[in-house]
């Protein structure tokens, strides 16, 4: 299964106060062993809210509007996308983290949807769709 897993922001992250070189040191070992268990597909860090937008949907019509969000307990400061066979192995390599933030934080992990989630909406003709622009995206990497 395959898991989206979001370090939430924080005061300090919202603040763009950046990592410590002990704390850099620290998760670019965590990631290393992440990789080597073939469990890491991609992970990020992400400027503040303040650096960002949001587009509203109503109907029709599109507004955006610019960062920073006051709900920092909402926002998300990075993301790492696994490969895992459980939940379960995904709470284990979480509770293996180093703290991502200066203060007390916290990570959400959550299932990525998969084809077969989707049940028959998700149509032959649609199924070879998601195939070919897979193919067109990995072969950009």
């Amino acid at each position: 299964m395959r898991v989206m897993v979001m370090v939430k922001a924080t005061p300090s992250s919202e603040a763009g106060v950046m990592p410590s070189e002990q704390l850099l040191a620290d998760m670019g070992r965590y990631n290393e062993e992440l990789v080597k268990a073939g469990v890491m597909l991609a992970g990020e860090g992400l400027h503040p809210s303040s650096k960002g937008v949001r587009v509203r949907f109503s109907g029709k019509q599109r507004s955006v509007v610019d960062g920073p969000f006051t709900e920092t307990k909402e926002l998300v400061a990075g993301f790492w996308l696994w490969q895992v066979r459980s939940m379960e192995e995904a709470i284990e390599w979480v509770r293996r983290c180093p703290n991502p933030m200066p203060e007390d934080s916290e990570i959400e992990i959550r299932p990525v949807f998969e084809e077969e989630d989707f049940g028959e909406e998700f149509t032959p003709e649609l199924r070879e769709q998601e195939r070919r622009l897979r193919e067109q995206i990995g072969s950009r990497g």
